[in-house]
């Protein structure tokens, strides 16, 4: 029976994967071992479940038609395994989750590094990433978004908020002209980032302004990347407090129209929709939860 859940396991992780290889990185297990399990479970049940070439696999009817039953199996058996240790004063298990990049002391890791000292017998895999993943095929328990989300098969709980300012070095607003109002930052450069919408919107006393730069002389693929373009006096860009707290203390950053703020976006938890949500999954949401205003970028 255990050889047959694992076998399961493995077709599952496989199909979600797309690779051999794939699946060995997600199973931690080598590319042999994550063959024989596979070929032992088609052995077992007399059927071939993959098309196998050199370059990619893909299902064979009878694979179609054994994945979803198989999901459901492995999807039960994590369920049983978190409710049969829900009670218990320390949770065991695995977690695998996916953030952004960038912020490495930012409140949102400190928090995700308390639960993991609180919790010793949780194994936590972290996968940093600026670019959008996709969670399912990637086989991840939990993925925290920043912004406003699209409509997805996603389910999600927003467990902070998100700040932002407006900044750009003093080399760089003193050899520019001087910005007094929303209006005159249309005569400046701004940094871009390639996966984020750069509209900019600010509010004052009621007042709203929106705008499109129109001078981006800069675009690059990651928050990280964008800080270190604006520290260079190459343009203006909107950032997280969290990532621009040192510089602007130092003097290297300043705020541009400090007056004038940044609309508040959402951190959200996100998490598959495909069958019963890991218990372990729904402990760090809620503790995510509990320390909502440490996550306060």
């Amino acid at each position: 029976m255990i050889d047959d859940y694992r076998g399961l396991a493995v077709f599952v992780t496989v199909a979600d994967a797309g690779s051999l290889t794939a699946a060995g990185k997600r199973l931690k297990l080598s590319t042999s071992v994550v063959s024989h399990h596979l070929s032992r479970l088609e052995e077992k049940l007399g059927v071939t479940l993959f098309f196998r070439s050199t370059r990619s696999m893909s299902l064979t009817p009878e694979g179609h038609l054994a994945l979803d039953p198989a999901r459901r199996m492995v999807a039960a058996g994590e369920e049983a395994l978190g409710v049969a240790g829900a009670e218990s004063a320390e949770p065991v298990g695995k977690l695998r989750i996916t953030m952004p990049a960038f912020g490495e002391r930012s409140p949102l890791r400190r928090v995700l590094w308390k639960f993991a000292v609180e919790h010793p017998r949780v194994t936590i895999t972290l996968h940093g990433s600026d670019h959008p993943v996709d969670i399912v095929k990637e086989g991840f328990d939990l993925a925290i978004r920043l912004g406003r989300l699209a409509d997805s098969s996603l389910k999600s709980r927003r467990v902070a908020n998100f700040q932002r300012v407006l900044v750009a070095s003093p080399d760089y607003l003193a050899s520019h002209a001087r910005i007094k109002t929303p209006d005159d930052l249309s005569d400046h450069a701004f940094v871009a980032i390639s996966q984020f919408v750069n509209d900019i919107n600010l509010e004052s006393d009621g007042e709203s302004v929106s705008l499109t730069p129109r001078k981006v002389p800069i675009e690059v693929n990651s928050v990280t990347a964008a800080k270190s373009a604006v520290i260079a006096s190459l343009g203006i860009r909107q950032l997280p407090l969290s990532e621009v707290e040192g510089e602007l203390a130092s003097g290297d950053l300043v705020r541009v129209l400090p007056d004038w703020s940044l609309p508040l976006l959402g951190i959200y938890a996100v998490w598959p929709d495909a069958g019963p949500q890991k218990m372990l999954t729904r402990r760090l949401i809620d503790f995510f939860l509990d320390h909502g205003k440490r996550l306060a970028h």
